[in-house]
């Protein structure tokens, strides 16, 4: 219950006041705020429509079109594994200090936070860092103390990935010990607690290893699950395929099938931020003739716009298929889309695949949804789909 809800709920019952009927909804009003402090998403009722930005992009901060999001993440901040400080690199120091006062000019409401690590950052620095209390303990003040004094809401963390038991298990500890710390803080300074989130694999389980999932629960505000990457052409080369399937058939890699282990793990469907990517991946068909998802193919194509691991920005993809005449399909079976000219095959997400997601996770009673990262999009396409399809319409629970 909200305090919202709880301010209708007393007010409403006031016609007709009895000193029996006032002890009691006074009590539970108490009780029930004393409960909101210690449920870190308690007070989190309201869709997630977030989006992730990096400096790296050269998208700048002022283009972000931030009325359509209610949630920003600035990446990456880093971890200094002599120090296990949470750091800014110099060179985006202005950008990430101003980036708050940035994206409110255009929604004074959107909140941001903070994320720290990212798919380039050292997974053995994460998990040494975990591994001893003294170390966690400097990166958790530090983390504290770089949110506030650039101005963010909040602190997310990207470690990809823990690899081990033992990863797994002081990720646990650090969790509950950075929510233990952000409240105290809060508490001692009088601001409003930061939020926690965390960016985590498309399930519960990493390879072999489980995440802990009851401190996962009870630390954060809620998990972004990173539903991409299933397939692509540096790991995938012989086959096209969808890289964001949500439904991918006689397999445990889709997006589905990774929020279905997360809620069936013990994790609350309304702390679970489905990830959607604002990129592809193209592949380089062996013949141009048979071009359906799994046609043959040899590893990653060529091309303007595409890096050298196959991966496309969605504005690229549209250039593409303007400046080629690219077939496009769309795979209703899976929710994904692929376009196609000669022997370059490209599989990604389109605005079909977009509304699709969207009303899953609505129907699926998720907070809500994530994209990577914001300077993908083309005049904001997707991202106003999004938001749009989960504002527009009413879906039942699946």
């Amino acid at each position: 219950m909200t305090q919202q809800n709880l301010s209708f709920y007393v007010s409403s019952r006031f016609s007709y006041p009895s000193f029996q009927w006032l002890s009691k909804s006074l009590l539970f009003l108490s009780f029930s705020l004393f409960l909101l402090q210690f449920n870190p998403s308690a007070a989190q009722t309201a869709p997630v429509k977030a989006g992730y930005w990096f400096p790296a992009s050269e998208f700048p901060v002022s283009d972000i079109n931030s009325a359509l999001f209610t949630h920003l993440f600035c990446a990456f901040a880093d971890l200094n594994p002599q120090s296990n400080q949470v750091t800014i690199d110099p060179n985006s120091a202005t950008l990430f200090s101003t980036f708050t006062q940035t994206v409110q000019q255009k929604n004074s409401n959107v909140k941001t936070l903070l994320s720290i690590g990212g798919g380039s950052s050292n997974s053995a620095d994460f998990a040494a860092m975990a591994s001893q209390p003294g170390s966690r303990k400097s990166f958790i003040d530090s983390s504290i103390q770089l949110a506030r004094s650039n101005g963010f809401h909040g602190l997310d963390l990207d470690w990809e990935y823990p690899q081990t038991s033992t990863d797994m298990a002081n990720l646990g500890t650090l969790l509950t010990e950075w929510r233990a710390a952000v409240r105290s803080e809060s508490s001692l300074t009088g601001q409003v607690e930061l939020l926690l989130t965390a960016a985590m694999g498309f399930s519960s389980i990493h390879d072999t290893e489980s995440y802990p999932v009851s401190n996962v629960r009870d630390s954060l505000d809620w998990v972004n699950v990173m539903a991409y990457d299933f397939k692509g052409p540096g790991w995938s080369k012989d086959s096209t395929g969808a890289p964001a399937a949500l439904y991918e058939p006689g397999s445990r890699f889709s997006g589905s099938a990774g929020v279905d282990m997360w809620i069936s793990s013990g994790m609350p469907a309304e702390k679970l931020v489905l990830g959607m990517p604002l990129y592809g991946y193209a592949w380089k068909l062996l013949d141009a003739a048979n071009h359906g998802i799994g046609a043959p193919a040899d590893g990653a194509a060529s091309g303007v716009g595409i890096a050298s691991d196959g991966s496309i920005s969605y504005n690229q993809i549209r250039d593409f298929i303007t400046r080629t005449g690219a077939s496009s399909e769309y795979d209703g079976s899976r929710v994904t889309n692929y376009c196609y000219s000669g022997t370059t095959w490209i599989g990604y997400d389109d605005v079909q695949s977009v509304a699709a997601k969207v009303s899953y996770a609505q129907g699926k009673g998720l907070l809500g949804y994530f994209v990577w990262s914001v300077s993908g999009d083309s005049n904001w396409v997707l991202c106003q789909t999004a938001s749009q399809t989960w504002s527009g319409q009413t879906t039942q629970r699946i």
